[in-house]
C-alpha cells in the first residue's frame, strides 16, 4: 500500500518502523535515535516521510460504507443502544483534542482550548464496531464543535449520513436534519422518564466514538501522554496517520482496549445554537416510542431500566 522508493539511504521498512515506533510510544526524536542507533536528523527526516505516507492513505482505509453495508452498521448501533428506536443509527460522532505545544506568536491563543491547553481538534465519525467512517482534523481547540462539524466536508457536502437516516452526536452539536441528521440527547434537567429513558439509551450507544478515542490514544501514545512534539502545522498530519493505523488495526484484527474516557459525563450539554434545532421533532418521535411496550433483540439487565 506504501510507496517504496526511497530518497536516502535508511530503506523503506526502517522508515515505516521507525515512524510507527514513534507514534506507538511518543518518545522525543533523541530517545527513539538511541533506540534505532540512527542520527537524530535522519530520524526526524524519516518520520515525517513515513507519517505523511501513512496518512495519505486515508482515502483508501477511512471510507464511508456503501448502501449495502448500511444493515450491518445500523445493527451495530442497534446492539450498542439495546433499543431498535435507534434502528436507523448509522454513526456517532464526536470531536477530540490532541494536545501540542503552544504555537509561537499571536495566533498560539486560539489553540487554547476550554479546558485551557492548547489543542488540535480531530472531529470523527465511527460505526458500532469502532472503525473511523469520516475523519476531519485540523481546527485549533478555541473553535467551537458546530463551526469545525460546518466547516467539514461531511457536513457542507451532505456526504452522510444517507437520507432517512441518522448520526447520534452529544450536547455540543446541534439538533438538525439538514444537511446531516444528526440526533442529540435532551437537556439536562430532563422532562420525565420517556426522556430520562432517551438520554440513557442515546448515551449507550453514542459511547462508542468515545471509546473509539481512548482505543486510538492508547495505542498511539504520541497522542495521550504529552504534546506532541512536531509543529502544530504538521500536527494534523500526525493525528490523521494514527487514525489510518488504528483502522488497519481494526481491520487485521488487532483489537485494544482504551482507557475509560472521563470527559463531560455527568455535566450539562453545551447551550444549543439557536436557529439549528430542526431535529427535536425527530428526537420527540424517537422517544416517543419509549412509551410502547419494547422487543430488544438482547435481555436487559435490571440496572438498564431506569
Amino acid at each position: 500500500m506504501l510507496p517504496q522508493d526511497e530518497a536516502h539511504g535508511w530503506g523503506h521498512h526502517i522508515t515505516i518502523l521507525i515512524t510507527v515506533y514513534w507514534l506507538a510510544h511518543g518518545l522525543s526524536y533523541s530517545v527513539v535515535s538511541r533506540a534505532f542507533q540512527v542520527p537524530v536528523l535522519s530520524v526526524c527526516r524519516l518520520v515525517h516521510t513515513g507519517t505523511i505516507r501513512i496518512a495519505a492513505l486515508r482515502q483508501q482505509v477511512i471510507q464511508l460504507p456503501d448502501a449495502q453495508d448500511l444493515d450491518e452498521v445500523v445493527l451495530g448501533f442497534e446492539n450498542l443502544a439495546n433499543s431498535p428506536i435507534f434502528s436507523k443509527c448509522v454513526g456517532a460522532i464526536d470531536g477530540c483534542h490532541v494536545r501540542i505545544r503552544t504555537p509561537a506568536g499571536p495566533t498560539g491563543q486560539d489553540y487554547i482550548n476550554r479546558k485551557l491547553f492548547p489543542s488540535i481538534q480531530m472531529q470523527a465519525v465511527c460505526d458500532g464496531k469502532g472503525r473511523f467512517l469520516n475523519v476531519f482534523v485540523g481546527y485549533p481547540g478555541s473553535v467551537h464543535d458546530t463551526r469545525v462539524l460546518r466547516n467539514s466536508k461531511i457536513y457542507k457536502e451532505a456526504l452522510y449520513p444517507p437520507q432517512g437516516y441518522f448520526l447520534l452526536g452529544d450536547g455540543g452539536y446541534p439538533c438538525i436534519t439538514h444537511p446531516v441528521a444528526i440526533i442529540t440527547p435532551y437537556r439536562e434537567p430532563v422532562q420525565g422518564r420517556v426522556q430520562a429513558r432517551f438520554n440513557h439509551y442515546h448515551a449507550k450507544a453514542r459511547s462508542i466514538i468515545e471509546r473509539v478515542f481512548g482505543m486510538m490514544k492508547t495505542r498511539w501514545r504520541s497522542l495521550l501522554f504529552k504534546s506532541l512534539e512536531v509543529d502544530h502545522t504538521f500536527a494534523p498530519t500526525v493525528i490523521m496517520a494514527c487514525a489510518v493505523l488504528h483502522n488497519i488495526c481494526l481491520t487485521t484484527g488487532d483489537i485494544i482496549e482504551g482507557p475509560e474516557v472521563v470527559d463531560d459525563v455527568g455535566l450539562p450539554p453545551p447551550c444549543p445554537v439557536r436557529g439549528v434545532c430542526g431535529g427535536n421533532a425527530w428526537r420527540d418521535k424517537l422517544a416517543a416510542k419509549l412509551s410502547a411496550p419494547q422487543v430488544y433483540p438482547v435481555e436487559l439487565n435490571e440496572h438498564d431500566y431506569l
